[in-house]
């Protein structure tokens, strides 16, 4: 599984917009009006939660993003919209006098939450109300999220997936106690546990839940489920298709709010990108991983998602396709480490390799070697050479703790793929001037090093070649 180009999906949701704010402050004293602590607050945090949250996180993976939904002209509502237009999403809501934007105050302290206070007057938002702006966001999009909290927007589903579905757009519902007919002639409902077990009763084993599930796409003409279990993961059941179980992910949870909108967001998205179902259920349940790591309601970026993806599939060290390379160097440079380059044939690895590659290391924190394939050695080492192939080079290399990531490229030099990964420092062991080491140019024309290292004398492949010769 590959991460897709989140940046060519376009998703458009529509639900209940929330403000989520947070009063953290210490607390050291008991209140002498009641037997309760006293918080000092000192920071005021603001986040877009409920449909909002789901928006937020469309727009971290690198998607584009719109919301559709009501809000109250009042000062909550003003804050959602800010937030809304510093992210980079799009903002179809509708602002209605007679709405009151939805926001939950959290008091906390210590990280750990003492009391929440809802601010909510729940009002139907007829489909007329939002029509002519959720047909406006269907003229730019390839999947639609009804992220339904219940708090009046989505008070028709079925006018909102019957207007996208005329259109071939598929819809995403992430439910919440509503009866699951009204949201018939969908793509894919997304409850957690209790959500659907309120829909369709408890269950005692895998096959009942698959049984039931299978029940609930044949009555309401759907395509998939996907049910969220907490700690037991996701299943995915589709139509005519065996189903899936995908484990939780062996994490530290510290939080499971908005969990459900990060699932949402990333599964609705992976599809946008072109992923398969079963694809973007698998990088859904990594996101969803991330989020429950993490405290209160927060979304997860393209590049964490990159880095927990390449890590799972053994990218974060060893060898790599240049493709892959440029991907992964993209995500270490945005967590601003340093990247150090050299490149070589390394025909026969030996200690002056070693030490080198180590010292080379040291100069930043991730360490890549590019390798000569075996025609270009060939090209430039003469009859006899490489004696070991690539693969093999590469495999040597990778097993060193001091480097990090391997490549081969084909061409002579390495100017190519400089020029594409833009490494911090560039390294050359030998006794080269700094003016002769190839690609030295290009790095100091964006603002790069370069550096020569000292190899250990009398050891060289060519040296060690010769004498097994003459054995």
């Amino acid at each position: 599984m590959n991460l897709p180009r989140f940046d060519s999906a376009r998703v458009l949701t529509i639900g209940d917009a929330m403000l989520d704010r947070y009063w953290h402050g210490a607390t050291s004293r008991v209140s002498a009006e009641a037997p309760i602590p006293v918080v000092d607050v000192d920071v005021v945090e603001d986040r877009l939660g409920g449909a909002a949250n789901v928006v937020l996180n469309v727009s971290a993976l690198g998607a584009s993003s719109a919301l559709v939904a009501t809000l109250g002209d009042d000062e909550y509502g003003g804050i959602i919209r800010n937030k809304l237009a510093s992210a980079g999403i799009s903002d179809l809501c509708v602002l209605s006098p007679e709405h009151q934007t939805v926001a939950k105050l959290r008091i906390v302290s210590q990280g750990q939450q003492l009391v929440r206070a809802d601010f909510e007057e729940i009002k139907d938002s007829p489909f007329v109300l939002l029509e002519e702006m959720f047909s406006q966001g269907l003229a730019n999009c390839d999947i639609v999220i009804m992220s339904d909290y219940d708090k009046g927007v989505i008070s028709d589903p079925a006018s909102y997936i019957q207007l996208a579905r005329r259109r071939n757009i598929p819809v995403l519902v992430d439910p919440k106690f509503k009866d699951f007919s009204e949201y018939a002639g969908a793509t894919i409902i997304k409850p957690n546990r209790t959500e659907f077990i309120k829909s369709v009763g408890h269950w005692q084993s895998e096959n009942e839940l698959v049984e039931k599930c299978r029940g609930m796409i044949n009555e309401l003409g759907i395509e998939a489920l996907l049910v969220t279990r907490d700690s037991e993961g996701l299943t995915l059941v589709q139509k005519n298709k065996p189903e899936m179980h995908l484990p939780a992910r062996k994490r530290e949870v510290y939080d499971l709010s908005g969990a459900g909108d990060t699932v949402v967001a990333t599964l609705a998205t992976a599809l946008s990108a072109g992923e398969t179902l079963e694809d973007a259920v698998g990088l859904a349940n990594i996101a969803a991983g991330l989020a429950v790591s993490k405290p209160g309601i927060v979304s997860v970026s393209g590049p964490e998602l990159r880095l927990e993806l390449a890590e799972d599939m053994g990218f974060s060290k060893g060898v790599m396709t240049q493709e892959q390379l440029l991907q992964t160097s993209e995500e270490a440079r945005s967590r601003n480490e340093k990247i150090v380059f050299t490149n070589g044939c390394f025909d026969i690895l030996h200690a002056g390799h070693v030490n080198y590659l180590a010292e080379a290391r040291a100069l930043g924190d991730r360490l890549i070697i590019a390798v000569n394939d075996d025609e270009s050695v060939h090209r430039l080492k003469g009859e006899g050479r490489p004696i070991n192939s690539v693969d093999r080079r590469l495999a040597m290399l990778a097993g060193l703790a001091a480097v990090d990531w391997v490549v081969s490229y084909a061409e002579d030099t390495p100017e190519a793929l400089l020029s594409k990964l833009k490494p911090d420092v560039l390294v050359k062991g030998g006794d080269y001037g700094l003016e002769e080491v190839v690609g030295a140019d290009i790095v100091r024309e964006y603002g790069g090093e370069v550096a020569v290292l000292n190899l250990v004398e009398d050891c060289s492949t060519t040296a060690i070649a010769e004498k097994i010769r003459n054995l």
